[in-house]
């Protein structure tokens, strides 16, 4: 009888201790990019909309390239100048050489006095100095001149990764600015499930516990492990934040699907 009795209150002990509970979640992208310009600028081709599949390097969006245009011509004048000073003071250059070598040809004969020899060094000496500044600035120039080329790639915004056009907050004839989100770009690839649990039934998960999975839209039930266990910013709330990676491949599951998610705290798991 007493026998009878203990397995009778180790079964309910065991009943006692399996938990079972659903949470209500919903499917995210794990790596979800605000699109910004680098540049400021009018958006003169915008080529997605809200809802396009893209793939790595398409072009999303084209700004005006006026302003970027104008200071390309404002550097090829500035190294037509430049290449300009720098030939003319090699030029001069060249011509006091020249006559210097004849004034000192001319002092071993003492036809010329030694005061010009040294005046036509001294120029020969400053004219050599001008020479290499003019080649700096030419130099500095056609880094200017390469620094405004380099800016046209940033003219043209293009996926950095396949995804879905999730959002599109500037049209074609609108200024663009740096910093402020053009388009929003959601990895399919990267598909979480995130829900909200209390602290009361933190005791029952861990990292890397396996919980059951449901998108009722489509009918679609399979594993999940939970990956993350995140605190609520906001302390008051006595509420945390998981995550759970699940299989979606084959499958068309979008972010913002509703899931539901059953955890069990007697699976072992």
């Amino acid at each position: 009888m007493k026998k009878w009795m203990v397995m009778v209150m180790l079964a309910a002990t065991t009943l006692l201790q399996a938990v079972e509970f659903e949470l209500s979640g919903a499917v995210v992208s794990d790596n979800q990019k605000m699109m910004t310009s680098r540049y400021m600028g009018y958006v003169k081709n915008m080529a997605v909309s809200e809802g396009d599949i893209v793939k790595k390097g398409q072009l999303l969006y084209e700004i005006d390239s006026k302003d970027i245009e104008a200071a390309e011509r404002q550097v090829d004048l500035a190294i037509s100048q430049a290449r300009l000073a720098l030939q003319m003071n090699r030029n001069q250059l060249n011509n006091v050489r020249i006559n210097l070598a004849r004034h000192k040809r001319l002092f071993k004969k003492n036809m010329v006095s030694k005061y010009e020899v040294e005046n036509l060094e001294l120029a020969a000496k400053n004219l050599e100095d001008m020479v290499k500044i003019a080649q700096e600035q030419v130099n500095q120039a056609l880094a200017k001149k390469e620094e405004v080329l380099n800016q046209y790639k940033y003219l043209r915004i293009t996926a950095p990764n396949d995804g879905v056009i999730v959002a599109k907050k500037i049209n074609e004839g609108e200024m663009a600015i740096p910093g402020m989100p053009a388009v929003i770009l959601t990895d399919l690839s990267r598909l979480k499930i995130v829900a909200e649990i209390s602290e009361t039934q933190l005791q029952h998960i861990h990292l890397g516990k396996k919980v059951e999975v449901f998108i009722p839209s489509l009918g679609y039930k399979t594993e999940g492990t939970i990956s993350s266990i995140i605190p609520n910013s906001n302390p008051m709330t006595h509420k945390f934040k998981i995550k759970i990676e699940f299989d979606h491949s084959n499958k068309s599951i979008y972010p913002g699907m509703y899931a539901k998610v059953v955890i069990r705290s007697d699976d072992g798991k």
